[in-house]
């Protein structure tokens, strides 16, 4: 599903990130941590094709993303998904707006917008909200707005950046339920985050970044929270 293999990127004389070989296999959740500057953003930058690495080479679904033409940009539109610490939503706009966006700009025809966005709200608990601004909705709530945009269009990999940075404890698990959920669906999920307590309650594989390298994180024992530092994969 997605492949990087011995892929760099350098900003003027910095390494951002160095030889980093990572495999994920389709329907995988894995979590992306590290100290914060340690290259967790710029590391789902580059899945998503907002950054190109300096060296290697990168494959999502068999494509070969650093040599993706301008032409084959909707490949990853329809691929990938992106949640975003931000959100990134139009405020002034509603929320069935907000998640129809996705659809609009690869084309999709109107009857299955409407078909897709009222169902999406649904599996994020928003279920009748299409018509609410956004601006009048809670911080948790506007992030669940975020991902039913970013899965709208059922992407085959969903990439989350500190999704939950933002929220207070409560209103976090359940972002990171949501994001389980979305996972036993059957799609790749990766999530960049250094919230200890949010790996340890939700253990899944770890790819931890350090000094721009990327090193596994594997249990030591059955019991959760307890890992230990191993090669990348």
């Amino acid at each position: 599903m997605i492949k990087l293999y011995h892929v760099g990127k350098t900003y003027g004389e910095r390494d951002a990130l160095r030889d980093v070989n990572v495999h994920v296999e389709r329907g995988e959740f894995v979590y992306i941590t590290g100290a914060s500057g340690a290259g967790k953003s710029t590391f789902l930058r580059m899945l998503y094709g907002a950054e190109a690495p300096s060296t290697g080479k990168l494959l999502i679904s068999g494509q070969n993303v650093t040599r993706l033409a301008r032409d084959r940009m909707p490949f990853l539109r329809r691929n990938v998904g992106v949640i975003h610490q931000d959100f990134k939503l139009l405020l002034d706009r509603r929320v069935g707006d907000n998640v129809a966006l996705t659809l609009e700009v690869i084309g999709a025809p109107r009857d299955q917008i409407r078909r897709r966005v009222p169902a999406v709200l649904n599996l994020v608990g928003l279920k009748g909200r299409e018509d609410a601004r956004v601006a009048e909705l809670s911080g948790g709530e506007q992030q669940r707005v975020a991902i039913a945009r970013a899965i709208v269009n059922d992407p085959a990999v969903l990439l989350a950046d500190e999704p939950t940075g933002n929220l207070d404890g409560a209103m976090a698990v359940e972002v990171m339920e949501i994001l389980h959920a979305i996972n036993l669906r059957g799609t790749t999920v990766l999530v960049a985050t250094h919230d200890v307590g949010l790996m340890e309650r939700f253990p899944k594989r770890r790819l931890r970044l350090e000094g721009g390298r990327v090193l596994e994180a594997r249990p030591r024992t059955p019991g959760p929270g307890r890992f230990e530092a191993g090669n990348s994969a």
